[in-house]
């Protein structure tokens, strides 16, 4: 009889452990804003992003191109149009020319890893509804059947996985002149025609095909998510689906979601926030400053700088968040060489500064110091303190940190230790080494690993 007792509670013990590392999710945002967010994406702090598709045909204006020609009927994408393309053309005549012909997934993946890029996020469909795979509910307006004849998505999953880095997929739940769409749009979105016959449908698809480790969702702000049935879809996914342990998603599922509801929070595109956020955050930013989508006429001047994305890079870490940096490929398949240039630029400055990057927490302190700008993260027992502008005489002054005798200062990318002392007005004053212009290998931003310091 003790026996029995004893093994019928090792057995409920092994229920109760069981069910407790087996939550289930109730679909509504009470219980799915409780889920933890799986550590690699907090861990990973750097993405790409890339917006391609058919308004990368055209590539005038923006990827919005089709809005801004035909609802907006803006005098410049009206003009391009008359100007370059013969009467009755039609947006859907774009996409056999949306060739990717020189699409190369494992030199993309190639040069997203060289740019020290821990994840990916393709656009599987933006608001024009074309789908970048094969989707069966988007007939012959999809990668597939037309244009490319390619499963563009699977392709560079493929390339992107094989380098261990982790494959976001960007969807769009609106389309703009979806037949079905525009009649829940008429029906104040009380119907439900278009999320059953197709939005829902290709969310499905793409978790079950590609089992990504993100769903970057979009075009959700014109209507609630009680009508895109976002609250069914996440239980599903965080309960049944294949990749519910590690799959990350961000905020836009309906209207007033974003920056209260979902998992990570971008809230809005370009998001900055000026102290530090108490959730989970991503800054998405394009290297053009005026388009996500590839444009043939921009200029040198229009696009930002290796110092700009940089001190983003920065500043977005410190205060917790991860940074996604867009570029538009051509409908050839091409990532331009200038983009190249400023990711592989990046990938570099991160070979020497990733350490205060990757996997670190925000410090007690984010920021000080507005001469040379110093931003702080925090991994382990180590402090890094990252200045923007190497000071003229020399001497870093960081008065937030505070020594102890035992106190060691490096300048990563250098070896050996660096001389400091403590000021009582100035706090602790590091000796930087005297370096010609050009020496060190990077141009902008430098970090000191404080150990040892409180």
């Amino acid at each position: 009889m003790g026996s029995s007792r004893l093994l019928s509670g090792l057995l409920l013990c092994l229920i109760a452990v069981h069910s407790g590392a087996s939550t289930r999710y109730a679909p509504d945002w009470d219980s799915l804003d409780k889920r933890p967010l799986p550590p690699w994406f907090d861990e990973a702090k750097f993405g790409i992003f890339l917006h391609w598709g058919v308004f990368s045909v055209p590539s005038f204006g923006s990827e919005w191109f089709w809005w801004n020609w035909q609802q907006e009927k803006s005098a410049a994408y009206v003009q391009f149009m008359n100007k370059n393309y013969p009467p009755g053309f039609t947006y859907a005549d774009f996409a056999p020319q949306f060739t990717a012909e020189f699409f190369d997934p494992d030199a993309w993946a190639e040069l997203f890893e060289a740019a020290g890029a821990r994840y990916v996020v393709l656009t599987t469909k933006h608001h024009e509804g074309f789908t970048n795979w094969g989707s069966p509910v988007s007939w012959n307006w999809n990668a597939v059947d037309t244009g490319p004849h390619r499963d563009l998505v699977g392709d560079l999953g493929n390339a992107v996985k094989k380098r261990k880095l982790h494959y976001g997929l960007y969807h769009s739940l609106l389309e703009w002149f979806h037949p079905l769409y525009l009649i829940d749009k008429k029906n104040g979105f009380k119907t439900q025609y278009f999320v059953l016959a197709k939005s829902m449908p290709e969310l499905y698809d793409l978790v079950m095909r590609y089992e990504p480790d993100l769903l970057w969702s979009d075009g959700d702000w014109e209507s609630p998510d009680t009508y895109w049935n976002s609250t069914g879809f996440l239980a599903w996914l965080y309960n049944d689906s294949p990749i519910k342990d590690k799959v990350v998603v961000n905020d836009r599922w309906g209207s007033g979601c974003s920056c209260h509801h979902g998992g990570f929070y971008n809230c809005a595109d370009k998001y900055t926030p000026s102290t530090l956020p108490d959730h989970k955050w991503e800054k998405c930013t394009s290297v053009d400053h005026y388009s996500w989508g590839y444009r043939r006429n921009m200029q040198v001047n229009q696009l930002m700088d290796e110092g700009n994305i940089i001190t983003e890079l920065v500043q977005t870490v410190s205060y917790g968040g991860n940074y996604l940096l867009n570029v538009g490929p051509s409908k050839e398949g091409l990532i331009m060489p200038i983009f190249q240039e400023k990711l592989r630029n990046v990938g570099k400055w991160l070979s020497i500064n990733g350490e205060a990057i990757y996997a670190t927490k925000p410090w007690r302190v984010q920021s000080e110091n507005a001469t040379v700008s110093i931003w702080y993260t925090a991994k382990d027992t180590a402090v890094y303190a990252t200045f923007l502008k190497w000071p003229v005489e020399n001497v870093v002054k960081l008065q937030s940190p505070k020594p102890s005798p035992s106190t060691n200062v490096t300048l990563l990318g250098l070896t050996g230790t660096l001389t400091w002392k403590q000021d009582p007005e100035c706090g602790l004053l590091v000796n930087l080494p005297v370096i010609a212009p050009g020496v060190f290998p990077v141009e902008y931003g430098w970090t000191l690993k404080l150990d040892g310091v409180n």
